[in-house]
């Protein structure tokens, strides 16, 4: 096995990709010239040239919306919208476009692209570049999503989603560019649209995805020094949601921790818990606890960055506070 950086997990994934498809291309800002805001594009011009890695203006819905039109026509565009926040300038083409054209022509019409998008928080980008708007596009028929967590669904899921005929959201936490980790020499990975068991466990069920997967890793690991076995299930995939995973894994457990950076109030964290409410709470030993990010617009100074997102630490407090059976004064406030 190698050890890589999840950056270059993604742009090889990039690279095969356009090696392998004369159709695939790379549009958006600074994707180019400039290697891409988080440099995973870095060197692809030269090696592609400008008609597969394009710069455009700082004009989210204008490109987008070419790459709309581009798919439709029968090429296979990856569209990377700097940053989520960024993404709300295109919903229109997005929602509007993208993920209804195929319900509105009864099938005639496939848009088979892929947008990319960075994401979370961490890195004191503040409110304009920091959040996570997963749960809005997994609010969205037509649109499967995706939030790869581990080294290998960063290098392989772009091959599956380009394989795709409908358009596909990746998601990818900037928290986890820089780390390593061992790439192992099989390219297999289960289908995209399957939460996977990472750990498994008989004491409680951390569900989580993305970003928050090795915080979730973390706490198991000192969770396990108090005598708990941990199940953690990486959900990977957002829309379609593998709620049968879910279920399966608190049906062994019989409790269940939701790890979720987005805010509380309508996020994927609730879409979780109703889920198990209405189909698995006759398994359930305790009551659902949920652990996201603070509800205020994330803040530019660290300290208050760190506070406003779930943090290993809290992982483990409120998994021992389940554990031991314990009812805290504050369930509504993690």
């Amino acid at each position: 096995m190698n050890e890589i950086t999840y950056r270059d997990a993604f742009k090889a994934a990039l690279v095969e990709a356009l090696t392998d498809d004369p159709r695939v291309f790379l549009i958006g800002e600074d994707v180019g010239h400039y290697g891409g805001c988080y440099a995973v594009s870095k060197g692809l011009l030269d090696e592609f040239g400008e008609q597969r890695i394009i710069d455009t203006p700082l004009s989210e819905s204008g490109f987008v919306g070419a790459g709309i039109g581009a798919a439709i026509g029968g090429m296979r565009p990856i569209v990377e919208i700097m940053s989520v926040n960024f993404s709300l300038l295109a919903l229109d083409q997005i929602i509007n476009n993208a993920a209804t054209l195929s319900h509105m022509s009864g099938g005639q019409i496939s848009v088979p692209l892929v947008i990319r998008m960075s994401c979370g928080a961490g890195k004191q980008l503040a409110a304009q570049h920091s959040h996570s708007f997963e749960g809005i596009f997994a609010h969205i028929p037509g649109l499967k999503v995706l939030y790869p967590g581990t080294i290998s669904d960063a290098r392989y899921m772009l091959k599956m989603a380009l394989a795709d005929p409908n358009p596909v959201i990746i998601f990818e936490h900037v928290m986890l560019y820089n780390q390593t980790a061992q790439l192992p020499e099989s390219r297999s990975i289960a289908p995209m649209e399957k939460a996977v068991i990472r750990k498994t466990g008989t004491d409680l069920s951390i569900i989580t995805w993305g970003g928050c997967l090795y915080k979730a890793q973390q706490a198991a690991a000192e969770l396990e020094t108090h005598g708990f076995a941990i199940e953690i299930v990486d959900l990977r995939c957002l829309r379609p949601l593998d709620r049968e995973t879910i279920i399966d894994s608190v049906r062994r457990t019989h409790k269940a921790l939701i790890v979720d950076e987005s805010w509380k109030s309508v996020a994927m964290s609730a879409e979780i818990s109703a889920t198990l409410a209405e189909q698995a709470l006759w398994y359930l030993d305790a009551p659902i606890r949920r652990i996201c990010a603070a509800e205020a617009p994330i803040p530019y100074a660290d300290h208050l960055e760190q506070a406003c997102l779930p943090q290993v630490h809290k992982i483990v407090d409120i998994a021992l506070e389940m554990l031991n059976n314990l009812t805290p004064d504050n369930v509504g406030d993690e």
